[in-house]
């Protein structure tokens, strides 16, 4: 007697998982990724396909969320990203707001800052981080310019850059002498008082004044 053999029914097919996307998540993770890359190898020496490693992405998906190495620079440090949010408030405690962001952040960062790494790589005349320090400078200057005015305003904002540009020498990169051994608080004591000269505006015949 044959037996029918009743065909198994065929298995019926799972969905396939939608996969998530996390665009800021993945943005979050190329930052981190390269602010680790450019303390550690310096601008030149840090690639975007090394970034991608770090960060668990292609490489393609860094060049759409930035674009180029340079504005993926940019993003990442810190100085220039945070910098227009310390503008909104009072001209008079602007200083103080600078002071306290800047040796916060660096501190913070125990040497491992990008912008360390940049003043490094500047330092032994490397044309990419000139030129990137120019296009950071043009940025915080814009920043600058939504608070300071006056003839001298251009002046004032190159001096404070310098400024702490060879603060950032002398005690995150050399970490020798007073300024690289005295307490952060003290630190931010002196910058206030230091930067609160610089950003005072100066009348035709260089002596304090206000617009």
């Amino acid at each position: 007697m044959r037996k029918d053999i009743t065909p198994a029914p065929e298995a019926t097919a799972l969905p396939a998982k939608k996969r998530r996307r996390a665009p800021e998540a993945h943005r979050e993770a190329i930052l981190e990724a390269a602010r680790a890359a450019f303390a550690e190898r310096g601008y030149t020496r840090a690639t975007i396909r090394e970034i991608a490693g770090r960060a668990g992405v292609t490489h393609g998906l860094v060049m759409r969320h930035f674009g180029s190495k340079e504005q993926l620079f940019l993003a990442a440090v810190p100085g220039t990203r945070d910098l227009r949010e310390l503008m909104p408030g009072s001209a008079d405690t602007l200083p103080d707001r600078i002071a306290h962001a800047f040796v916060e952040r660096m501190e913070r960062a125990d040497g491992n800052d990008p912008f360390i790494a940049l003043i490094r790589s500047a330092a032994s005349d490397e044309q990419a981080a000139t030129d990137l320090y120019a296009a950071m400078w043009r940025s915080s200057t814009d920043a600058y310019r939504t608070v300071l005015t006056g003839p001298d305003a251009e002046e004032r904002i190159d001096l404070l850059a310098s400024h702490l540009i060879g603060v950032t020498f002398s005690r995150y990169v050399l970490r020798s002498g007073p300024v690289a051994h005295m307490p952060p608080e003290r630190l931010v004591r002196h910058l206030t008082r230091t930067l609160r000269c610089i950003l005072d505006p100066q009348d035709p015949e260089g002596t304090p004044g206000h617009d």
